[in-house]
């Protein structure tokens, strides 16, 4: 195992534009996963990582593949398999952001739930990086679309979660397209049996990494609350208004009760959206927009749903039944206290659930603190209202759009002040933008009388309270 105590960017062997850019970008401290895996992967050793959402393995299978990148190739020579388009949007966009230094470095995201023939296009024009998820990927190689003779580097990220999903078949499909020259990276929030053949299947002598969980988690102070079954859904109510977080996320086991917890909350008063399998990718993508905005302030959500979200600064978890499985608590938790911040996880347990917690204890090595959840009380007047909107505007990528032609449109010709603007988020087909409530109007009689590079684009306003 690699030395950790005095670990930095600047002793690896990197390319000194990937080096200036992580300096830019403010990276100076590497996180266990990057400090354990990248001595390895810089050599070309193939690597299976077992590492939460989260840890930081990202940049490290980044790095790994930029380093040797020449970017004047047309031919993909890296491709990154992620279970879900929205995780693979975020890595995309982590790697063109580590990228920017390297000129002219082509990084293509192949999701379903888009449109197929831009992305017929983007391949004909070629590409260095693929990321994308498997179903839209072997779409494009059973069409003869995409080649990956020439790939050097082949990560699968959130592996487990791609088998739940039912990828295995396209995995296979996947591998066999890839040449058998190459360094293979995978990484893995838990490692069940069907992991293990994957792995068997695409390296045969790789370096070996686990996170320690325990010290991954040290700074994430759980609670559990005792509860009657009839007293969950109250409890919650009453855990959210003692909390008061700035957001929350409420985990929950089916799709079923994930619709049903967070139409609960919208009755009582709360700004909430839902987050399931059942959901169309347009509204997935709202809902998401949503909560990233600040206008929905808490997410209930399914395990598989959440998998691969990468959501920054929740202060508050809160599972509303612990899961039966240690490293799915373990991925629950470690949704908050991101970025070496301070977080909290609180959960609430039936008399039934009270094995689920001792294997959550033991697989942690803690003793988690309990308490009656009756001493809680719900307080309508103490729960937590945004103070900022999200409005969607047909208008994206596609349409030339970037984050500073709808900054300068609000700021310039709409008059409406910076500080009242937020995250704007810009997909293929639409962007969205977080606006304080008191300019919400301005915002959207600008897109309404207004132009933007010459062109008049929809906008409307998203309402969580009437997302049920």
């Amino acid at each position: 195992m690699t030395n950790t105590t005095d670990f930095s960017f600047s002793s690896l062997p990197l390319r000194d534009d990937l080096r200036e850019g992580l300096v830019s970008l403010g990276f100076d401290k590497a996180t266990p996963v990057q400090m354990q895996s990248l001595p390895h992967s810089l050599t070309g050793r193939d690597i299976v990582a077992q590492a939460q959402t989260g840890s930081g393995k990202t940049l490290a299978f980044a790095l790994t593949l930029l380093n040797n990148l020449d970017s004047s190739l047309t031919k993909p020579s890296a491709l990154v398999l992620c279970p879900t388009r929205e995780l693979a949007e975020q890595v995309a966009e982590q790697i063109r952001t580590v990228a920017k230094n390297i000129a002219n470095t082509k990084v293509l995201l192949l999701c379903g739930g888009v449109p197929v023939p831009p992305q017929i296009s983007s391949l004909a024009h070629g590409a260095n990086v693929i990321v994308g998820t498997p179903g839209r990927v072997v779409d494009h190689i059973m069409k003869g679309r995409l080649i990956l003779s020439s790939v050097h580097h082949f990560v699968l990220d959130e592996a487990d979660r791609m088998l739940d999903m039912g990828f295995e078949d396209e995995l296979k499909v996947i591998n066999r397209a890839l040449p058998r020259a190459k360094q293979t990276l995978l990484f893995s929030a838990t490692f069940p049996p069907s992991v293990e053949s994957i792995v068997a299947s695409v390296v045969t002598d790789a370096e070996r990494i686990t996170v320690n969980k325990t010290e991954s988690f040290s700074h994430i102070r759980q609670r559990v609350y005792r509860v009657d079954e009839a007293q969950r859904l109250p409890t919650l109510c009453a855990v959210l208004t003692d909390q008061q977080p700035s957001s929350a996320i409420v985990f929950c086991i089916t799709k079923k009760e994930t619709q049903q917890v967070a139409s609960e909350l919208n009755a009582a008063g709360f700004s909430v959206v839902a987050l399931h399998g059942d959901l169309e990718q347009r509204e997935r993508t709202e809902m998401l927009a949503q909560f990233t905005a600040g206008s929905a302030l808490t997410l209930v959500a399914t395990d598989v749903a959440a998998r691969g979200l990468d959501i920054e600064d929740v202060p508050l978890v809160i599972n509303y039944r612990l899961s039966d499985d240690a490293d799915t608590h373990i991925h629950r938790i470690g949704r908050t206290g991101r970025a070496g911040k301070k977080g909290m996880a609180i959960s609430l347990m039936s008399d039934d659930e009270e094995i689920r917690a001792a294997r959550i204890e033991e697989q942690l090595q803690i003793v988690l603190e309990k308490s009656g959840g009756q001493a809680l009380r719900f307080h309508a007047n103490r729960i937590v209202q945004p103070d900022m909107a999200c409005i969607s505007v047909a208008g994206g990528k596609k349409d030339k759009l970037r984050p500073g032609d709808l900054l300068g449109a609000l700021t310039q010709d709409a008059k409406i002040p910076v500080e009242d603007i937020g995250k704007i988020k810009i997909t293929s087909t639409h962007s969205y933008l977080a606006i304080k409530a008191r300019s919400v109007k301005r915002a959207l009689g600008l897109f309404r009388d207004g132009k933007i590079k010459g062109k008049r684009f929809r906008a409307r306003k998203l309402n969580a309270l009437q997302s049920y």
